[in-house]
């Protein structure tokens, strides 16, 4: 199952070409089957000759070949006069494609290898699915205690619902909640996957100016390379471990509820809703009671389908979670998935002190199981308000209470909240699956569809207070960042690799606010960009719309390097273009698959080519042209000496570079940066010494040079922007 992403993004760019999908009947990705399945699952008939099925590894036989697994290859289907067409679109793209099958009308799977038939099965075989197999299942009722009659306190302590609470234990039980595995901050975890590489992205993993409120949906506007979009797709999921176990029935039903409460919350419409199930369970046997967890849950699901009016369109199931005696709990998760319009979503962090927090909650029946009927009204309503902008946030509240999350809503923008004097102790603890946490202007809250409780204002005091408890937002935050901290870390330790401490004052520069922007000798009226693309390159559609929006043209071609001929021909097709352009942008990526010491590798071995070097000169010193390089492209300026030499020059000991960042990690968030200069065009707009936010997603983003070099780059005014906190 060796991955390849660089594949897999020039697969993408070929299926996105208008040309290439009018051509294809049929796709298949390959996944576990192989060929078997990929090609076999394609049409009726078939004739399969595995010899022309390309091979990652020498040595496979024919068996090995038509159903081993090989992620990144999609199997496709067209018309025969359009093979010799798609193969060509295939080559523009740098991508391997090959005949290997032909439909046939007879009905049969057909499989050669070596001139032998080692494969021939009746498709009407093939289409019974085997053998018919069925069990026998004994529903389990749950036992002891409702789940919701005890809410969980601190270790295996528990009280019941209902029974009143010491008011001294506020601040032991939510620092508890805030500090556990289950509830602390993962956001070191978060940070190692990208989340901010594309211009699509709607809400980042953290949200705020500290970006430390967790959002509890995926949100990305649909891509289109023409033309602007405004419909997002939105994806949450629910499920509670505890709750599962206790019964895998209401487990299931409360798990899509909770789903179904976070796309609400962000401002997504129930009603345009499907899901996907992802099913863990313990190895069956042929105990009946053994069935009883899958069985219970799926009926939990159906139920909750049922009830909503709302599909399942998809999932994936395993039955293999157990170890000697160790079964995994009995698991459903619930994703939720819809479209909406862009302007209907929001954000999950406390946005204005004043406003009020109001608790909008679905209820439960006499079993605990939701009242659907309640929670359909409930979030119609809510999603009207959430339209006409009476809702400033929202946070789906889940078994850790509505406490908690107001914790989360409140540390993005490290604004605080009073609870309401009359808000039990007891309730703000107690699990409420599909309830919502919003905050509401004080002038709106009487406008509100919903039926609702105030519990609490947004206050700018840096604290939360309830009664006579105060905790203040920078013990929560220690609270809920500590756990994992020494194994994920969000910040680096104060001490440089050397083990000498940092300075607190280790950049004493100031911005050049007297510097005057470079204006080219050569005048376009509409310049020409040219964006190479490069195995693992996956900005070029971003970064042509960004030039194209600013009024450029844009020249975007594919490094194409599966033979010594496509080589040759890339480097005349790249210096011929270079020479017809003013700017080369080099986008953002995974050069080369971003291996070890790797990145932007093939940027600069292509570059260093005599051919195109020769031309990036012309264009640099004959015609006053500009390069730009961001994320990967940055590293390939910084690795070719045009950045901060401004010309391609070999590699010397004392080079600026590039290396890990303090983390020593990838980092995906957004990063606050202070203008130190505005010499560049690229910066003419900018305010020199402003400070601006925006996306980083790298492994390699600190930027390294002796002093001298340091002090030579701020004489010339050559250090664009700096890292900084949101103060500057």
């Amino acid at each position: 199952q060796k991955g390849n992403a660089p594949t897999e993004r020039k697969i993408q760019r070929m299926f996105r070409r208008p040309e290439v999908s009018r051509l294809i009947r049929k796709c298949n990705d390959f996944g576990a089957g192989g060929v078997s399945v990929a090609i076999g699952e394609l049409a009726d008939g078939l004739r399969i000759d595995l010899d022309q099925v390309p091979k990652k590894y020498a040595g496979l036989d024919g068996t090995e070949l038509a159903i081993s697994e090989s992620q990144e290859r999609m199997a496709v289907v067209v018309a025969q006069e359009d093979v010799p067409a798609f193969l060509a679109y295939a080559a523009e793209e740098n991508l391997e494609a090959v005949e290997t099958a032909v439909v046939s009308d007879d009905g049969r799977l057909v499989m050669t290898w070596r001139g032998k038939t080692i494969v021939d099965i009746s498709r009407a075989f093939l289409n019974t699915n085997g053998a018919h197999q069925e069990t026998d299942a004994a529903i389990v009722m749950p036992e002891g205690e409702s789940f919701f009659r005890k809410v969980r306190l601190s270790g295996d302590e528990e009280y019941c619902a209902g029974t009143a609470l010491d008011e001294g234990r506020v601040r032991e039980l939510l620092m508890e909640r805030l500090s556990g595995l289950n509830g602390c901050s993962q956001k070191g975890l978060v940070e190692m996957f990208d989340a901010s590489i594309g211009a699509a992205s709607v809400l980042m993993p953290f949200g705020g100016t500290y970006q430390d409120t967790p959002a509890q949906v995926m949100a990305a506007k649909l891509p289109v390379e023409q033309g602007e979009c405004d419909t997002a797709t939105l994806m949450a999921y629910g499920f509670d471990p505890y709750l599962s176990s206790w019964s895998p029935f209401h487990g299931a039903s409360w798990a899509v509820l909770e789903s179904v409460s976070k796309i609400v919350a962000a401002g997504g419409d129930w009603t345009k809703i499907r899901f996907t199930f992802q099913e863990y369970f313990g190895r069956m046997n042929q105990d009946p009671k053994r069935w009883s967890q899958p069985l219970s849950a799926l009926l939990g699901a159906y139920r909750a389908q049922k009830a909503l009016g709302l599909a399942s369109i998809g999932g994936k199931d395993s039955m293999s979670g157990t170890f000697d005696a160790i079964d995994v709990p009995p698991t459903l998760v619930s994703f939720a998935v819809c479209a909406d319009r862009l302007g209907h979503i929001i954000s999950p962090e406390l946005k204005k002190a004043g406003s009020k927090l109001v608790l909008i909650r679905t209820g439960r029946d006499e079993y605990d199981l939701p009242d659907y009927e309640k929670a359909m009204r409930q979030y119609a309503a809510l999603h009207e308000d959430i339209v006409h902008g009476r809702v400033l946030s929202a946070y789906a509240v889940d078994a850790k209470g509505f406490a908690y999350a107001a914790c989360q809503m409140a540390l993005g923008n490290r604004l605080g909240f009073r609870i309401e004097h009359s808000v039990a102790p007891e309730d703000l603890f107690a699990p409420d699956f599909g309830a919502v946490l919003c905050e509401v202007r004080d002038s709106d809250v009487g406008n509100l569809q919903s039926e609702y409780t105030v519990v609490g204002v947004v206050e700018d005091t840096g604290a939360l207070e309830y009664r006579n408890t105060r905790i203040a937002l920078d013990e929560v935050k220690a609270a809920w960042d500590g756990t994992l901290e020494k194994v994920f870390r969000t910040r680096p330790a104060r001490e440089q690799e050397n083990g000498v401490p940092v300075p607190e004052n280790a950049a004493p520069y100031q911005p050049d606010i007297h510097c005057h922007v470079f204006v080219a000798s050569h005048g376009f009226a509409k310049p020409r960009v040219f964006i190479p693309v490069f195995p693992g390159t996956n900005c070029e559609y971003d970064s042509a719309k960004a030039f194209e929006r600013a009024g450029a043209m844009t020249d975007v071609r594919v490094f194409r390097n599966l033979s010594d001929a496509d080589i040759r021909r890339s480097v005349e097709d790249y210096a011929a273009a270079i020479d017809q352009a003013q700017i080369i942008m080099f986008p953002g990526g995974f050069s080369a698959g971003d291996e070890p010491d790797g990145s932007a590798k093939f940027f600069a071995a292509a570059f260093r080519n005599e051919k195109i070097q020769d031309a990036v000169r012309r264009l640099l010193e004959e015609r006053d042209g500009l390069i730009l390089g961001i994320c990967n492209g940055f590293q390939a300026l910084i690795k070719l000496g045009l950045v901060p030499e401004g010309r391609i020059l070999p590699r010397t000991q004392d080079s600026p570079t590039l290396t890990f960042n303090t983390l020593h990690r990838h980092i995906s968030h957004m990063v606050y940066t202070k203008v130190m200069s505005t010499k560049s065009p690229w910066l003419s707009q900018a305010s020199s010494g402003g400070v601006y936010v925006s996306p980083a997603s790298h492994g390699e983003g600190r930027f390294v040079a002796d002093q001298a070099w340091i002090d030579r780059l701020f004489a010339n005014g050559q250090v664009a922007t700096m890292y900084c906190d949101p103060e500057g």
